[in-house]
């Protein structure tokens, strides 16, 4: 069994989640597998290229993947994909509806001028300076779907004060996937202020299996 950890949009392996719950893992013996989800390259950063990486990252399974923010969705896309290779999800926040609430940040002449000139500087929390960004991520993420359906159980966190992504889609989410469970913290999107709570929960689920 190995477990995967997939960073958020713009991150990188040494996020805090995810460097919290390496160290967590190491505690315990185990190895928590963080990979470069742009490949280092991210002003070709696209859906697809990060699904290639998680797919190295898993090999023949089977793992337990976790994800952040858009981590998450990639998790869930992967899952939905191999069911035979992913065992359980945790998810933090995951970015559902990716595709739809990624144009929704732009206007159309935004976007436009995106396609245009071709590349949009965006800042990198992992760089921690602005990132040239190509729009093949816009075409790209379109071709997948808002919310991928997976069958295997998984435990979902979510900050009822998320303006990312909010938390009432991954509880709809869940209404419609009995194999799905919603914890909602007192929390923003980042949930850096409950990663103690999260691990509680993590353990039980992951125990429970």
């Amino acid at each position: 069994m190995s477990f995967v950890y997939l960073h958020g949009f713009a991150s990188s392996p040494q996020s805090s989640k995810a460097q919290f719950f390496a160290r967590k893992f190491q505690e315990r013996g185990r190895t928590l597998e963080i990979p470069v989800l742009d490949g280092g390259d991210f002003p070709g950063l696209t859906i697809t290229g990060q699904l290639r990486v998680v797919e190295k990252a898993v090999g023949d399974g089977p793992a337990v993947l976790f994800g952040s923010s858009l981590g998450g969705y990639l998790a869930a896309l992967f899952a939905s994909r191999h069911p035979e290779r992913v065992t359980q999800l945790v998810l933090m926040a995951p970015a559902f509806q990716f595709p739809s609430r990624w144009r929704a940040r732009f206007s159309p002449a935004e976007l436009d001028s995106w396609k245009l000139q071709g590349t949009l500087p965006v800042f990198h929390y992992g760089y921690k300076r602005e990132v040239d960004l190509g729009y093949q991520i816009v075409e790209d993420a379109s071709q997948y779907e808002e919310e991928p359906e997976f069958s295997q159980p998984a435990l979902v966190f979510h900050g009822v004060q998320d303006t990312v992504v909010p938390a009432q889609v991954s509880v709809e989410y869940a209404r419609r996937h009995p194999n799905v469970k919603v914890q909602l913290f007192e929390s923003g999107h980042e949930l850096t202020d409950v990663l103690e709570d999260m691990w509680v929960s993590t353990l039980g689920f992951l125990n429970s299996f």
